[in-house]
């Protein structure tokens, strides 16, 4: 996969929404003023994991880093960004931690996010985490701040494939553990056998360009940076078939810290910060996206 092409062609919105930083922050491109304000004395009462942040002086956030435009790692500057991480930045302004020199960003597969945050190991976790009854059995979640759909990335000139009902007898592949691997299997769209599952959606992307896989399903936004990537090369379907509500992944009973983020995500889309992350990022790609409702459970 051409990553520098990708990086080029669609977070260059990106770029521009990010500021100057250290090691790991998302690009060294200077913010809209007043985006990623650092807020002061900010106070979130009976939270422990934000009494364990404070003690600490720096967030630990978790996040993906090969899915361009939502949470994508520049393998040369080791630099993140895309929609995602301005959403992670954004909450870390909130709680009064600068974006550009108090978070530790690291990377979690789809597979062990649940065990990261009950360790402990991350603070919070924003990657494309899907709210589910499953999931909250186990962790918490503030928003949605996105809503997706899942939808099926394959080569431009296929044309057996036109949605989920044509993929019987097709191989499949995703990411192990992930929502749109387990509707594949629990829908019977293919047979188990013809479902691949590996740890990234870059892995994917390669078995799919190589002919080793028909067809690649996640969310739609996550398949349209890859489809950017590869001009001429790749197509989405269109046709989603799912609607999957992206939220904040936080410890389990740390209801605090999910009401302090569930407020500050419903000012970012009262005061258009939400509108200027995703213009900016997967914006680029040129769909639009409704606005999300929080489910203040």
């Amino acid at each position: 996969m051409r990553v520098r092409t990708l990086a080029a062609v669609l977070l260059t919105g990106a770029l521009a929404l990010t500021a100057c930083g250290k090691e790991g922050s998302p690009t060294d491109q200077p913010a809209p003023a007043g985006l990623f304000e650092v807020a002061k004395d900010v106070k979130v009462d009976g939270s422990p994991t934000f009494e364990k942040i404070k003690a600490r002086g720096e967030l630990i956030v978790g996040v993906k880093e090969d899915q361009p435009g939502l949470g994508y790692k520049d393998p040369t500057t080791n630099k993140y960004s895309g929609f995602d991480i301005d959403i992670a930045r954004l909450i870390a302004a909130k709680l009064g931690f600068d974006p550009e020199t108090k978070i530790q960003y690291k990377t979690i597969q789809s597979a062990a996010r649940e065990q990261a945050l009950i360790n402990g190991d991350v603070d919070y976790y924003v990657g494309t985490y899907t709210i589910n009854a499953g999931r909250k059995e186990k962790v918490a979640f503030a928003g949605p701040y996105f809503v997706a759909g899942q939808d099926l990335l394959i080569k431009a000139d296929n044309t057996s494939i036109t949605g989920k009902e044509t993929l019987k007898g097709k191989k499949v592949c995703s990411v192990t553990g992930s929502t749109p691997a387990k509707r594949i299997k629990e829908e019977k769209l293919t047979e188990d056998g013809n479902v691949l599952e590996f740890q990234g959606y870059s892995q994917c992307v390669t078995k799919l360009l190589n002919g080793e896989v028909d067809a690649v399903t996640t969310d739609d936004a996550i398949l349209k940076g890859y489809a950017a990537a590869e001009e001429g090369k790749l197509k989405v379907v269109g046709k989603t078939f799912s609607s999957e509500p992206y939220g904040i992944g936080l410890p389990k009973d740390d209801k605090a810290l999910r009401d302090k983020v569930n407020d500050v995500l419903q000012a970012s889309l009262d005061d258009g910060s939400w509108q200027k992350i995703y213009d900016g990022t997967l914006g680029k790609s040129g769909s639009s996206a409704e606005k999300p409702k929080i489910d203040r459970y």
